[in-house]
């Protein structure tokens, strides 16, 4: 009897493997004119952080805040880039402002600073190199933001990848 039942709860596993509905990585959009101009911006401050990653919140083409990373200055490992630029904003602007902004960072951002731009409402993400070109720099957790936003059904977000990745690797020397 044990042997069946191990047999149809594999069975069963399989089946609803199969019938699940499938998540996909939010499909990545084209970069638009002004993006190398804020991305100049998010690189500039990555030169200033403890690790070479910066970022920039921009509403209405405006900036609101930048910010670098200053986890090591700070012994905390959340004040990512990203995340800095969040606090900022939050502090500066309160939520409202940061809902429908699109976020600049010379690195793509981890999971961590992924759920909280979804969970901030941000309308877009733009970053420069990628988690797998990151991952040859230090160590990164393998899921790109298009992954993570994909299965984030309460948030839509754009998401372009690649904008100056060149230079913003080139800061890992």
């Amino acid at each position: 009897m044990h042997c069946c039942t191990d047999r149809r709860a594999i069975i069963t596993g399989l089946m609803s493997a199969a019938v699940a509905p499938a998540v996909t990585a939010a499909p990545l959009h084209a970069a638009q004119a002004e993006d190398s101009r804020f991305m100049r911006i998010a690189i500039a401050e990555a030169r200033r952080g403890d690790l070479p990653f910066g970022a920039v919140i921009v509403r209405d083409q405006s900036e609101l805040v930048r910010a670098h990373n200053v986890g090591r200055k700070t012994d905390d490992p959340t004040a990512h880039a990203e995340m800095t630029a969040i606090r900022h904003a939050l502090s500066a602007h309160g939520s409202a402002a940061l809902r429908g902004s699109t976020i600049y960072a010379s690195g793509e951002p981890c999971a961590m600073c992924m759920g909280a731009i979804l969970w901030c409402g941000l309308g877009r993400v733009v970053f420069a190199a990628s988690v797998l070109q990151l991952s040859h720099k230090l160590g990164q957790i393998m899921i790109s933001s298009a992954e993570i936003a994909a299965k984030a059904p309460f948030s839509t977000v754009s998401i372009t990848g690649g904008v100056l990745a060149d230079e913003a690797i080139s800061l890992f020397g």
